[in-house]
């Protein structure tokens, strides 16, 4: 342990679990936004300020540490390589490495410190879109943030922040790279939206399962939220995890002249404190918050008797990055994704045909797999590299959680690493070599995992002998630091044809994992019947068998109709189906006429390319183009195809049943179409009519361009000319790129409240032009309120929103009036 966490503390803890030991953590409050207030120019990066201007930046820490903050953050928030090549390659006033920025900024805060508070190093996100959203991958993103950390532990810090997260995958990329690179301890935060859920789809239930698992001393929210909205936040954190909660949320909303924050310093504290209620110990300010809000905040905190909040364990559950399964009850693992005995998946991994395997998933959630088992191992093929290009192209399609399985522990480790949620390992067994290599495994990536009952002498015969080595692995589980929540127990299902009396020792062994050791259990059923006739009758009566003991994980064919009707009925006779709803809705549909042949999915070319690009698959939607062009006009495919499939999408996204990361793969797969149809349309010598100019920047002083981008991709799918002007756009250049282009409207977005008056003051740059033009807004930082009081004509709180704008506002002067 570094010597660095034990400094003063005497009992030879870490410092910050010392503290968190104590009682109510106060952390420091906003830098960004105080240097605003003292002057800084838009244009200026304020980490620089560390090496150009150390005393401006020091005698805001030394502030906040007399204001009784317990922990400074070192100005260290965008001092990585990806927001800094730009400024430090262009123009800078100094020349230096983003290394050197960081250890200048933890020497700055040291010395603000002055024994009086620890020292974090700030890790904030690099305003780039990680795959399969964007086009930087996890590896590069970890490799960034591993520079960042090997500075900052190098120059002192205590501990380790990484902030103001939207992408759940972009989160552990920053804390993999700290736990691996550091002995640092490690507060996580996200920022969430008013629906409760980040940009790009993340609940609280997911990040606190997931960081929980990464091994993280604290985790909550910062940044988006006054701390009059974070209550409801707060606490769904607190239902699932045991961990402290933290809150550092802005001073409400900003004054749109720039002249401050809703909430004062008194009024701040007043309504932060009140959080401690619903369980928050680490309170800070996030932009808006000065060193008065938090001297106020240790006054309001000093009038509340500290009391450790009751935890109890959390439920079981995996999640993948924007869905929690619980597994309060019976939940099916698909099994289609694994090449034994499917002639046609081999093919397809032979062939690196992802579209395949992507349509296997799809269907296997739509048949009602709650979590998909996947398993690309096969001759001829580097299964770690499969396994990791088929889990990234999953996640960009389905929320369902995944399952890791391979024989081989690099390839779950591989799996893993790019798993952004809670996953499951499958297996591991009671052999004392197979638990010494994947429990650790487990454990370092947060992951559940499946224990077979067999070791090194085989599976045995007896379900006393099985549930003796569940209880084993069970006991290393323990001590490797995993939860007995987090093992399922495989009891291991053999053909009743070479084990006669095989059916009911597992059953037994079954009884006893649940009853005994109080373990999920876990089954591949269709096992029981290999070699004999009538398999889906013994399966599916193996099955019932099975949940009648308790089976709480099938691992089945989900397509296979009569086993889901049987999982169907057990729950609702196992309580888990509350007044029989899904049992009944499950069976009315099916009393319903089937719809004529004409009608049905993929019955036609043209409902393929519906279904390639709802569903995210763009090599399918590219070939659908292509045949679908052979017989009809490439402006009526658009029409009468394409765009109503994005508004499906659309629609699915608004209430809230999609999430971010399929609504960009069903983007993409609409754009491979369209690619096609574009090569049609120039062979007649036509060109699709563009519906209207748009033009959409970044604010001057915001260099995060992540929701533009977004919208630049949704806008130009449906038909719209769009001017890019990047990040950190001067009003003058958006004015002047309205003007030139004739543009009807113009998006403008920021994240940085920092950056919202520049948003004001380019609003006002293009009213005074007397442009014909309107302007819609957006960003994690906004609210329709704000929208309207800095003149904004429209509030797009997503993309999608800003393509229903763009249709009002083109359908004509009178619908964007009503609008």
């Amino acid at each position: 342990m570094d010597k660095r966490n034990q400094r003063g503390l005497g009992d030879g803890r870490p410092a910050f679990q010392e503290l968190l030991a104590r009682g109510y953590v106060i952390l420091d409050g906003a830098m960004g936004t105080v240097l605003q207030r003292e002057g800084i120019r838009p244009d200026e990066t304020p980490e620089l300020l560390n090496i150009t201007a150390p005393e401006r930046i020091g005698a805001i820490h030394r502030e906040y540490a007399a204001a009784g903050a317990q922990v400074l953050y070192a100005n260290t928030f965008g001092a990585n390589a990806c927001k800094l090549k730009g400024v430090l390659a262009t123009g800078a006033d100094v020349q230096a490495t983003a290394a050197e920025i960081v250890t200048a900024a933890v020497r700055l805060a040291r010395e603000a410190a002055a024994g009086r508070a620890l020292v974090a190093l700030d890790i904030g996100p690099l305003g780039e879109l990680l795959e399969p959203l964007g086009v930087m991958s996890f590896e590069a993103a970890y490799e960034i943030f591993k520079a960042q950390v090997l500075a900052g532990a190098a120059a002192g810090a205590d501990l380790a922040v990484v902030e103001t997260m939207t992408d759940l995958g972009e989160m552990r990329a920053a804390v993999l790279a700290v736990r691996e690179n550091s002995d640092l301890p490690i507060i996580a935060t996200m920022s969430f939206e008013t629906d409760g859920r980040t940009f790009t789809g993340c609940s609280p239930a997911v990040a606190a399962l997931t960081l929980t698992g990464l091994g993280v001393s604290a985790l909550g929210l910062n940044c988006s939220l006054g701390p009059g909205e974070a209550a409801a936040i707060v606490s769904e954190f607190a239902r699932w995890t045991h961990l402290p909660l933290v809150v550092k949320p802005n001073a409400g909303l900003p004054d749109p002249g720039g002249g401050g924050y809703s909430l004062a310093p008194a009024e701040f504290a007043a309504q932060l404190s009140r959080l401690t209620a619903a369980g928050a110990q680490v309170l800070g300010g996030c932009c808006g918050t000065t060193p008065e809000a938090i001297r106020a905040l240790r006054a309001a905190l000093a009038d509340r008797p500290f009391t450790p909040r009751p935890v109890p364990a959390p439920p079981p559950a995996v999640c993948s990055a924007t869905r929690v399964v619980s597994l309060d009850g019976i939940r099916v693992i698909g099994e289609r994704i694994n090449p034994t005995g499917k002639k046609l998946l081999k093919e397809a991994l032979l062939s690196h045909d992802t579209d395949f395997i992507l349509k296997e998933a799809l269907q296997q959630c739509r048949d009602g797999a709650d979590i998909l088992d996947v398993n690309v191992g096969m001759p001829g093929i580097d299964e770690k590299e499969t396994m990791k290009r088929v889990v990234k192209a999953l996640q960009s399609v389905t929320d369902a959680p995944l399952q890791i399985d391979s024989a081989d522990p690099a390839v779950i480790e591989a799996g893993l690493r790019l798993c952004h949620g809670k996953a499951v390992i499958n297996s591991v067994n009671g052999d004392e070599t197979a638990l010494a290599r994947i429990l650790p495994v487990a454990r370092r990536y947060g992951a559940a995992v499946v224990g077979l009952t067999l070791d090194e002498r085989g599976i045995p015969n007896t379900a006393a002998e099985r549930l003796a080595i569940a209880r084993r692995i069970l006991a290393r589980a323990l001590e490797y630091g995993l939860p007995a929540r987090d093992v399922y127990i495989d009891c291991l299902t053999l053909t009743v044809s070479a084990e006669p009396a095989g059916a009911e020792e597992t059953l037994r062994a079954l009884t006893g994992v649940r009853e005994e050791l109080g373990l999920k259990t876990l089954l591949g059923v269709s096992n029981i019947s290999f070699g004999l006739p009538e398999r889906p009758l013994l399966n599916r009566t193996f099955l019932a068998m099975a949940l009648g003991r308790g089976l709480d994980l099938p691992i089945m064919n989900p397509g296979d109709r009569a086993m889901m009707d049987t999982v169907y009925a057990a729950r609702a006779l196992r309580r888990g189906d509350p007044d029989a709803a899904a049992y009944i809705a499950r069976f009315k549909a099916a009393a319903l006429p089937s719809p004529p042949p004409s009608a049905t999915e993929y019955a036609s070319v043209a409902e393929t390319l519906r279904g390639a690009v709802t569903r995210g698959l763009k090599d399918d939607a590219g070939r659908a183009a292509a045949a679908l062009a052979q017989s009809e006009e490439a402006m009526d495919i658009i029409d009468a195809v394409l765009i109503p499939a994005l508004d499906e999408v659309g629609v699915t996204f608004d209430a809230g049943r999609v999430f971010l990361p399929q609504l960009i793969a069903s983007a993409q797969a609409a754009q491979s179409a369209f690619a096609v149809l574009s090569e049609h349309l120039k062979k007649t010598g036509a060109a699709a009519p563009v519906k209207g100019a748009v033009v959409l920047a970044t604010v001057y002083g915001d260099i995060h361009d992540i929701g533009k981008n977004i919208a630049k991709v949704l806008l130009e799918n449906y038909g719209y000319k769009v001017g890019d002007l990047g990040r950190n756009a001067p009003p003058a250049e958006i004015v002047a790129a309205a003007r030139d282009s004739g543009a009807r409207l113009v998006g403008l977005s920021a994240l940085m409240t920092t950056t919202l008056p520049s948003m004001a003051e380019t609003i006002r740059q293009l009213r005074a032009a007397e442009l014909n033009c309107q302007v819609m807004v957006g960003g994690a930082v906004l609210t329709p309120e704000y929208a309207r009081e800095i003149g904004a004509d429209f509030y797009a709180r997503d993309a999608k929103a800003g393509v229903d704008i763009a249709r009002r506002v083109f359908a004509g002067p009178d619908a964007a009036a009503r609008a």
